[in-house]
């Protein structure tokens, strides 16, 4: 406690406070200089896969033996609810003569449209004569960034050429124009990073704008609320150029997403932290004449479970380093980073302020002791009349669960089973284009695609096998499965005589998950063509490629990943809680709860996203994202209740110091859990599912736990437990060690 007190003195005294000040104000302006920023080193190309992955070994395979001489293709969609006409056509190819004497930016082919006759052409047109799909092909070494600018200036041309019509923004229900939309790896890739570029944005805005409208209405200060987005706002000045300077010097990589969350998990927690902070703060105002004296007594009370809570989720993140999918491995380090940063923001600069600026972080509602609001009633002339004691909601609910611990943890434990048990219907999709807005126009153009040529005609399959000189019924294997729609005739490998390649073209789309859950027919199929051969060890002489064993190696992958990660998470949570709180039975029902938690929010999560948002399926990668976020997050509640349950239990009888630790917490634990729910939930309104139905499931999971699991079932298994809550260290010993790292 005494080096607390120092540590208080240190950073919120009249000279520390304003050391502590300048010391911030120099750092974060010192990395802004010197490091380059984070937005100007995020890679929205990066993969998700290492050298390991099935998809990417047949990748190569497909590369070497049959290697293509154009780059990575635009699928410019052409549509006329109508049908195309003569006129139509004719304009299209003198859009494909334009591009092909003047390449556009960083283009590296196209189908020489103009050089076919008009009847060749129209043999192009789907069936029902209402659309074309044009490649354009671009440079497979540029980035998003340098294909945007290709189809930028494609767009002038075709409007150029189109005088008047403007195809790219015509609707493709209008058929009295003709309308075109760029889909295909390049569509798909300039649409994602442009989701996310407008998101940075207007995600960052609307945070800021939500914590402070609720700050405001919730403590009714605008000085008190302008300190967490300050401290805030200082944190991500020193994140940002320090994952910069990580970048640059090749430790870590990072994308939009990764940014967009984490600026969303910076306000969120990182408020948090100095609401927990503010609120034994003014608490204590209440009891101590002098500021100083206060804010040393609320640091000494709340930065070891500051400290305790941000430790948990700073070692959650880095978890994730130990996962195999790129998408997950990249959220480690800059998640981490960013709380790290926002709890040394809380422990420092957060009481530099507040000793800076004392009772006034309050204005107008100046919390004061009884003596000092005696004195101000004489000022004014009235009577000096002692306030009673009010009764807040937090002493019912502890009155409560101290007089029913038994019924109020069978009741929440019965309803947060029911949301458990509706999580057993969830569906999951890895399907990209699926978290895309449905007028996106890779998403549109990719669906007049399914919708008239077939929906495998995208991405087929591409089936390769090594049957030496031998004639493996491979194509006849193929064709006889149920899902396939078409398989192509063998191409010979380039290199290797023995390898043929097929290109297996699916009756569904290759995103669905109904062709992702047939790709282990299609390679079985495969080993088994080869082993009716003769062929020995077949299995090590098929590849399959494409996107949909892409999309299978994903949910493989992702799946191993929460069955490493997730146990991991909680042992370190589990070794957490017994080092801090000396108890493993405290340990073990409050890791209980945050699980329980997590799956009723998956549960309630999937609830709303499917009968309110209309999705029919979540994205795969969504569980584990939540997890991490929800557990972690949720555990920091439950530590900052029951840190102050273990300091009451030291000088009081069980049952009043549950009471009193609900009572105490209440507030600030409740403002703290709409806070970082609502932030959560800002991404909601963002244009990206998987974004949307990160935010819900865990904004639902916040609120759980904000009103359900830590104000009613962890005080009540709290009583129920007794004395025993405290095992193996007796009850003062407990409390002692407990205060002293308080």
């Amino acid at each position: 406690m005494n080096m607390l007190i120092r540590i208080a003195e240190a950073v919120g005294g009249r000279r520390g406070r304003w050391f502590t000040l300048a010391v911030w104000i120099a750092a974060v302006a010192a990395l802004n200089v010197w490091l380059p920023s984070a937005n100007d080193l995020k890679d929205d190309t990066l993969g998700n896969f290492g050298t390991k992955q099935p998809s990417v070994q047949a990748q190569q395979v497909i590369e070497k033996e049959f290697p293509a001489d154009e780059g990575l293709p635009a699928l410019l969609t052409w549509h006329r609810a109508s049908g195309l006409t003569d006129a139509d056509l004719r304009r299209i190819q003198s859009l494909s003569q334009d591009i092909a004497a003047r390449p556009l930016p960083y283009q590296d082919g196209s189908a020489p449209l103009h050089a076919l006759p008009l009847e060749s052409l129209k043999r192009q047109v789907s069936a029902d004569g209402t659309t074309l799909v044009q490649p354009v092909f671009f440079d497979r070494n540029a980035g998003s960034d340098e294909h945007q600018a290709g189809l930028d200036e494609l767009r002038e041309r075709t409007d150029a050429v189109f005088a008047g019509q403007h195809p790219f923004r015509t609707a493709l229900d209008d058929a009295g124009a003709i309308a075109v939309r760029a889909t295909g790896p390049v569509g798909i890739s300039v649409d994602a990073t442009g989701l996310f570029k407008d998101a940075d944005v207007s995600l960052l805005l609307a945070t800021v704008a939500l914590v402070l409208v609720l700050l405001l209405l919730i403590y009714r200060s605008p000085v008190l609320a302008l300190i967490p987005l300050i401290a805030v706002g200082f944190a991500y000045g020193a994140v940002t150029p320090l994952l910069g300077w990580m970048a640059k010097a090749g430790w870590i990589a990072y994308d939009s997403q990764s940014l967009s969350i984490m600026t969303v998990l910076l306000f969120g927690a990182g408020t948090d932290y100095c609401l927990f902070l503010i609120s034994r703060f003014r608490s204590e105002l209440k009891e101590e004449a002098g500021p100083l004296a206060a804010l040393k007594r609320a640091f000494g009370g709340a930065s070891g479970a500051i400290a305790m809570s941000g430790l948990t989720v700073v070692l959650s993140l880095l978890a994730l380093l130990l996962a195999e999918f790129g998408s997950f491995r990249r959220f480690a380090v800059p998640f981490s980073l960013a709380i790290f940063v926002m709890m040394i923001a809380s422990l420092t600069l957060v009481p530099a302020f507040l000793g800076l600026l004392g009772r006034g972080s309050f204005f107008p509602f100046i919390p004061r002791t009884p003596e000092m609001e005696q004195r101000l009633a004489r000022k004014k002339g009235n009577p000096a009349i002692a306030k009673p004691a009010r009764v807040t909601w937090g002493d019912r609910i502890g009155e409560l669960v101290v007089r029913k611990p038994k019924l109020i943890a069978a009741l929440t434990t019965a309803l947060l089973l029911v949301f458990v048990l509706c999580s057993a219907g969830i569906k999951y999709t890895f399907d990209t284009l699926s978290s895309f807005p449905e007028d996106t126009g890779s998403r549109e153009g990719f669906a007049l695609i399914g919708e008239h040529f077939g929906p495998g005609v995208l991405g087929p399959v591409q089936v390769i096998v090594h049957s030496g000189e031998k004639a493996a019924g491979v194509k006849e294997a193929l064709s006889a499965l149920p899902l396939v729609a078409s398989v192509s005739d063998a191409r010979q490998g380039a290199h290797d005589a023995g390898i043929r390649g097929y290109d297996v073209e699916l009756a569904a789309s290759p995103y669905a998950s109904e062709a992702v859950r047939f790709l282990p027919d299609v390679r079985q199929a495969a080993e088994q063509a080869l082993a009716d051969a003769g062929i020995s060890d077949a299995r090590d002489r098929v590849w399959i490629g494409g996107p949909t064993a892409e999309q299978y190696d994903t949910r493989v992958a992702t799946n191993r990943d929460a069955g490493r990660i997730i146990p991991v998470i909680v042992a370190l949570i589990a070794l957490l809680l017994v080092g801090y709180l000396r108890s493993v039975v405290a340990m073990l029902y409050l890791v209980a709860t945050v699980l329980l938690s997590y799956f009723s929010a998956l549960g309630l999560g999937w609830l709303v996203l499917h009968y309110g948002f209309g999705a029919d399926a979540i994205q795969g990668l969504i569980p584990l994202y939540a997890f991490v976020f929800i557990v972690a997050l949720g555990e920091d509640y439950n530590i900052f209740m029951v840190s102050s349950i273990w300091s009451n239990a030291r000088r009081m009888p069980l049952g009043q110091a549950v009471k009193e630790g609900v009572s105490r917490t209440g507030g600030v634990i409740t403002s703290a859990g709409l806070l970082l729910a609502g932030t959560f939930a800002v991404l909601a309104t963002l244009p990206i599912q998987v974004l949307v139905q990160f935010g819900t499931i865990t904004a639902i999971g916040v609120l759980l736990d904000t009103f359900l699991v830590r104000p009613f079932l962890v005080p009540a298994l709290t009583v129920l437990c007794g004395r025993r809550a405290f095992w193996p260290a007796n009850a003062n010993q407990t409390q002692a060690a407990a205060a002293d790292r308080s």
